[in-house]
Parts: C-alpha cells; sequence; structure tokens
C-alpha cells in the first residue's frame, strides 16, 4: 500500500517495527586503491528522512553510490530491511528496493514525460499517471520531451520515475544542482510527503543546508570520508554553529560528547560555513 494507489502505509508490527529500513555498518567505498568513504555508520527507519551534508569533496555521492551498488565496496555492510545487499551489484540493490536519483537526473531526453514513467514502471508498477498527485505541473508537460522540460519539471520527472517502483529506500543526490532557489523551496516538501506516506528511508544530499534540515529528521555531516557529526535535524537548526563546527572537521565525532568550546564561529580561509551561505551562493560542484 502506498501514496501511489491512494492508501496509507500501514505501521510495522511486532519485529517489522523494530528493524531499520537502511543499515550502514563500517561502510567504506572509493575507486579503485583510492579510498574515499571510511569507516561510515547509518541507520535509519521506515519514514525518517537524513540529510547528508558536508563540504564538497567529502563522499556524499560516493556513500549513495556505493549504497546502490554502482561503487565498489571496500569493507562493511549495507542492509535494507535486515538483508545484506552484495557490493557492486546495482540489479540486486533495485530489486530490494533501492532506488538512486543521481545530480545528473539520468532522463531520457528524447522519451516523452509519459514515456519516461512508462519504461520506468515496468510491467508491475503502479500506473505512471498517478505520480501526477504529486507532481501535477507533469500533467501539462505529458507529451513533451524530457529534453525540453525545465530544470525543475526534470527534476521532478527523475523523482517521479523513482518512485513508480514503490522504492523502500530513496536516494536523491543533490535536488537542487541548477535550480533557482524558490524552485528548490517547492521541491523539498515533497521528499518529507515520500517519507511519511511511502515510509521509505529517503537519503538526501544537499547543499542549500537549511532546507534540508527543515524536511529532514536527522542530519550527517561527513568530512573527509567520515561521520563528523549525527544529530537531530532539528537541534541543528537551531545550532549553526554546531554544524559548522562539523564542516571544518572541528566537531567531536558522533562517538565523542560535545564540548562548550567547539568553534561555532570559526571560518577556514578558503571556504564559508553553512550558515553563511545562502542557497543562490552554494557551490555544487560534486566529490569524486
Amino acid at each position: 500500500m502506498s501514496l501511489l494507489d491512494g492508501r496509507a502505509v500501514p505501521a510495522p508490527q511486532g519485529s517489522a517495527a523494530e528493524r531499520p529500513g537502511l543499515e550502514c555498518r563500517g561502510l567504506s567505498a572509493g575507486y579503485g586503491r583510492l579510498t574515499v568513504l571510511r569507516d561510515v555508520e547509518l541507520t535509519a527507519a521506515p519514514g525518517e528522512v537524513v540529510a547528508l551534508l558536508g563540504p564538497n569533496g567529502a563522499g556524499k555521492s560516493t556513500m549513495l553510490n556505493c549504497i546502490a551498488g554502482f561503487v565498489e565496496r571496500q569493507g562493511g555492510e549495507v542492509l535494507v530491511d535486515g538483508v545484506a545487499l552484495p557490493s557492486s551489484r546495482p540489479s540486486v540493490a533495485a530489486a530490494r528496493g533501492v532506488a538512486l536519483v543521481p545530480d545528473d537526473r539520468a532522463l531520457f531526453t528524447k522519451l516523452t514525460v509519459r514515456e519516461n514513467l512508462e519504461v520506468a514502471r515496468g510491467r508491475k508498477g503502479p500506473p505512471a499517471e498517478q505520480v501526477l498527485e504529486l507532481f501535477g505541473a507533469l500533467e501539462r508537460r505529458w507529451d513533451v520531451q524530457a529534453g525540453d522540460l525545465s530544470g525543475g519539471e526534470q527534476q521532478m520527472l527523475a523523482v517521479a520515475r523513482s518512485l513508480l517502483r514503490e522504492p523502500k529506500v530513496l536516494l536523491i543526490d543533490e535536488m537542487s544542482m541548477g535550480l533557482a532557489p524558490l524552485v528548490v523551496e517547492r521541491l523539498m516538501p515533497i521528499v518529507r510527503r515520500v517519507a511519511d506516506e511511502i515510509g521509505a528511508v529517503v537519503v538526501l544530499v544537499e547543499q542549500h543546508v537549511r532546507l534540508a534540515l527543515e524536511v529532514a529528521d536527522r542530519a550527517l555531516v561527513l568530512v573527509h570520508g567520515r561521520v563528523q557529526l549525527d544529530g537531530s535535524a532539528a537541534e541543528l537548526l537551531t545550532d549553526l554553529g554546531r554544524l559548522e563546527a562539523a564542516y571544518l572537521g572541528d566537531a567531536p565525532t558522533p562517538s565523542t560528547p560535545a564540548t562548550s568550546g567547539s568553534p561555532a564561529s570559526a571560518q577556514a580561509p578558503s571556504e564559508q560555513s553553512p550558515s553563511e551561505q545562502s542557497p543562490s551562493e552554494q557551490s555544487h560542484e560534486k566529490e569524486t
């Protein structure tokens, strides 16, 4: 049962209620001999939104691609609903309910909106028209080629396409890439609704820090491939100094208690801290 067929997701019963929807245990990943992600721990319940934050080059996209099976795992485990996924097997990850919305959207630009959705749904998925409840703007563009859509419409199509697979884990890499801040503000609430009504774990990589925290339950800050901070999104919204310190590598690690001496006002010479950047100013360069 899902948002796509107009029915609410039932609350998990028994042991299923206690089982995480997504687990990363000591996850390390990289490219050849290069290690980008180091010993990352993440546990997320069904219906939880996790904002994956951090400076450029921190390993955020690598983490999403590793979970989805596109980047080789160098160590650790990834589990969906308690079942371990094999490394570097994107078809298996997809079959187990993992859906990735990449930063380049990966649309078939010569196919229409309807055709892109039909390809995604396959033979057993819900009717393509059902995503229009979430993305009504696509209805008037139904027979327009994806390459002729605006950036915001393309992003809607990329997310809509992933929802037709009724994912258990939805990974969204830089939904705001190339979009005006006002467009991003309209898209972000959809992320929250997907988690609440479909019951999927959503992991969102985003440089618009405030907007991400407003829809997320938790936030992880990656710095140099390691988790520098793991905390409540609501709490971090009211303590952006703690977030700044994490970006600069000055925050305590998740296993170390926070101290009052964290340099919340510090700023590296070559980069702004997240609370000082407006959405239109933040860079969208991607890590390897």
